[in-house]
């Protein structure tokens, strides 16, 4: 009872929340849609080669009054007429404008008092390993991007993550990042009953496997270093941490159950699914956990069942789920400095079916949203005693954000600014310089070079792609 008291008078409270877009639906598919301004000139009428857009991507904020949630709106606002009187158009504000369509926190973003940091990933299918991130930072009340060159990173940075966030305890900032072909821990390998696949073995992926970790991430040279000593396999889609220096993290959940007269799924057992919040210790990476016993199959050395045995498991320490399914896609979460209970999660309200002519679900797009009320996105008050949720509000538009933050009341208030090295002011480095530039070969350059390049900079070692 004190929990459901708790949800409701932290969700009673005015709050503005901003976050980065990272889609939103329309009638006719999940393309952003995008304005033409024009060709870009500069001040003596030479065409750039550039061409100015208006783009739904941006910074959007939301008000919750305790009982509605206003419509999300871009922040700053982006108007045809401040950029352009007839056939003139200001360079600048086109330019800044057009700067949105880069704001993209495909693989995650994260905002740090008043900086915000999207990373961007392109497709595996069409990119050259050694450019597959894009970082850029913006100011967060202004919407300029601080950094104007692009740096790119190679694939092994490992910067897709669920989420990431600042903790105010230590002043780094963590993420759950998915690990792409890791060694695995000793203590798994050297275990008598691991196993190599042989495809695995083929593909010279032995002892390597993807997943998650929990890992810190410098956001000056983006370099990520693992806390959890080995990888979880979750299908998480939000992360934060709260004032208090908690790190929890949300896994999508599917559709199967029943719904009841709230809305809340339950499966067969009566015990409520759909999402699940886990938490986890940030000095050893580990998920907080709780053994449960779990029936399971005793078999012979022909692979006959021959009974059941009763196993100790350790598990989430959140037995059940949320009671709201959502979606594999991006979402994001986070906690209001003042309140360090309730976690607020921008999340989805189904598996991603929408309804066809029919009346029934299918995989096919819900074109009928407006009027049939299944929209997709929602705002949820997430409890972090008992891991149940409250659906606040809808979001109209179907907007869903990279990041999220309480406008004014975000755990990084008073942190410092943490801005990204401009490596484009760097090339000059000399052997004097604290930037040392490095061919793929390890030769020595002076940094002038573009190109995939290795840059130590301290005891930090990255690759980076200067354009």
């Amino acid at each position: 009872m004190m929990a459901v008291m708790c949800c409701a008078s932290a969700t009673a409270q005015g709050l503005k929340f901003k976050g980065v877009l990272n889609n939103n639906r329309y009638d006719d598919g999940d393309q952003l849609k995008s304005t033409w301004i024009g060709s870009l000139y500069d001040e003596q009428g030479n065409y750039t080669g550039k061409t100015a857009f208006i783009v739904d991507y941006g910074i959007y904020a939301m008000n919750w009054d305790g009982e509605s949630l206003t419509t999300p709106t871009k922040e700053p606002a982006v108007n045809m007429s401040d950029i352009k009187q007839g056939s003139q158009v200001d360079y600048e504000k086109a330019l800044w404008a057009t700067n949105f369509n880069l704001m993209m926190g495909n693989s995650g973003a994260v905002y740090v008092d008043g900086i915000i940091t999207t990373i961007m990933s392109r497709d595996y299918q069409s990119t050259e390993d050694d450019e597959l991130f894009a970082v850029r930072q913006w100011d967060a009340k202004t919407g300029n991007m601080l950094t104007r060159s692009n740096v790119y990173y190679h694939v092994n940075a490992n910067l897709e993550s669920a989420g990431m966030s600042y903790n105010p305890k230590d002043g780094k900032v963590y993420g759950l990042f998915h690990f792409t072909n890791t060694p695995l821990n000793a203590a798994i390998t050297g275990d008598p009953e691991y196993f190599t696949d042989q495809d695995d073995a083929d593909e010279g992926r032995e002892g390597l496997d993807d997943g998650y970790a929990i890992a810190t991430i410098d956001l000056e040279t983006m370099e990520v270093t693992q806390v959890t000593p080995g990888l979880y396999y979750g299908n998480y889609v939000a992360f934060a941490i709260n004032s208090d220096g908690r790190a929890f993290a949300l896994t999508s959940g599917g559709s199967n159950g029943y719904l009841d007269a709230d809305g809340k799924m339950h499966d067969i057992n009566d015990n409520l699914t759909g999402a699940n919040l886990c938490e986890f210790d940030l000095a050893t990476g580990l998920m907080k956990t709780v053994p449960v016993m779990q029936t399971e199959n005793v078999y012979d050395d022909e692979g006959n069942i021959t009974g059941t045995e009763q196993v100790e498991v350790w598990v989430s320490k959140y037995l059940q789920g949320t009671g709201y399914a959502s979606q594999v896609h991006r979402q994001s979460a986070c906690f209001s400095k003042s309140n360090p209970n309730i976690l607020y999660w921008n999340g989805f309200l189904n598996s991603g079916k929408g309804v066809n002519e029919n009346g029934s679900w299918s995989s096919l797009s819900d074109k009928e949203w407006r009027t049939n009320g299944k929209y997709d996105t929602a705002l949820y008050a997430v409890n972090i005693e008992d891991g149940s949720a409250q659906r606040l509000s809808t979001i109209k538009n179907r907007c869903s954000f990279s990041c999220m933050w309480v406008d004014g009341d975000d755990c990084s208030d008073g942190a410092g600014k943490i801005i990204l090295n401009n490596i484009e002011s760097a090339k000059q480095a000399t052997d004097n310089d604290e930037y040392q530039y490095f061919s793929l070969s390890g030769v020595r350059t002076n940094g002038s070079q573009k190109g995939l390049q290795i840059i130590k900079h301290g005891n930090t070692v990255r690759k980076v792609m200067i354009k």
